[in-house]
């Protein structure tokens, strides 16, 4: 029996820290135990974004580097650059053509662009590039061209998937026969939430992230830095609701962490001798993976081998989906 397909797109646009590992990397890659799983690496969805040409090469390959570093097996999964695609962007094209105005009017990150300017006093559109207006389509190209039965998000992009079934929905409906698979949102309930180092969540924007790939000296430092409450040493401390210990969890065993729970409660332990605790787990974990992800960047060639093997194999089956909708819109014959 087949598997269903599942598709992830990681958007390279900065560097991966630890709360996208937590948070969407590995549970991106316990997909693969599951599902026939496509990653794709969404260099044409960054342009909307970034601009300088540096940056943005680099950041694809950081990128790529670091889900290989983090156990994205290509010999196991399709792994592939969009850009390497060009039947994504011929799909987005037909698509358009079934996809109202109205529709992508309704787009969250087109909302909020408009808000934003209007709050300011500005034209509602000023500024607003017609990749961002059109996101929403050629997500849905992405989506739809590779058969993904299911595609995992957070609550907050199922619109995202919505969108792509609709525009799916009416190429159907249009030709009366199913030409476009439709997709299915599979909604990510029990994401990590990684705290950051001053206890919101972690987030480049927020400047309290602490790179996936620090050097050691560096990891160190950052956790040292993790904002503590003002509990003197002998006193008793309640890891539930310290960060310091809330990141522990993520890297420690089930017996370390009962261990230095139970030190918590008992007084006697300094916030420093706790951050140098979470320093030691994080530091084991992530080590492996440092060295791994630096080896990669070293060897670009290899790392271009992988992509350029990965689209390979995925452009027989985005073919496919394009041949079928030549044929069904009448572009094609026979």
């Amino acid at each position: 029996m087949n598997k269903k397909i599942s598709l992830t797109g990681i958007k390279p646009t900065g560097s991966l820290h630890i709360g996208n590992y937590f948070g969407a990397i590995k549970p991106a890659l316990e997909l693969a135990k599951e599902y026939d799983a496509r990653y794709f690496i969404a260099d044409y969805h960054a342009l909307n974004t970034v601009k300088n040409p540096a940056e943005l090469n680099a950041s694809i390959r950081e990128v790529a580097a670091g889900w290989l570093a983090a156990g994205l097996d290509p010999e196991g999964v399709i792994f592939y650059r969009q850009s390497a695609i060009p039947e994504v962007f011929e799909l987005a094209t037909m698509l358009m053509a079934f996809t109202a105005k109205g529709l992508l009017n309704r787009a969250h990150a087109y909302k909020a662009a408009v808000q934003e300017n209007s709050g300011r006093g500005n034209d509602p559109d000023a500024g607003i590039n017609m990749g961002l207006f059109t996101y929403p389509v050629l997500m849905a190209a992405d989506i739809i061209l590779f058969d993904s039965d299911v595609v995992p998000v957070g609550k907050d992009q199922v619109q995202h998937i919505e969108m792509a079934q609709d525009m799916a929905r009416s190429v159907n409906a249009n030709y009366g026969q199913d030409v476009l698979k439709v997709p299915r949102a599979a909604v990510q309930e029990s994401v990590a939430v990684v705290p950051g180092l001053d206890g919101r969540k972690m987030s480049k924007s927020y400047g309290n992230a602490i790179p996936l790939f620090a050097p050691e000296k560096e990891l160190r430092k950052l956790i040292m830095r993790i904002v503590t409450n003002s509990q003197a040493m002998e006193e008793p401390k309640d890891p539930e609701i310290s960060q310091i210990f809330l990141l522990y969890k993520l890297f420690a065993s089930p017996e370390e962490q009962a261990a230095l729970a139970a030190r918590y409660r008992a007084g006697g332990m300094g916030w420093g001798e706790a951050k140098e605790e979470l320093f030691r787990a994080a530091n084991r974990e992530l080590a492996p993976l440092r060295e791994r992800f630096q080896e990669i960047l070293a060897g670009p060639a290899v790392l271009d081998r992988i992509l350029a093997a990965g689209a390979e194999k995925a452009r027989p089956i985005a073919a496919a989906t394009v041949k079928r909708f030549r044929r069904a819109a009448g572009i094609d014959s026979g």
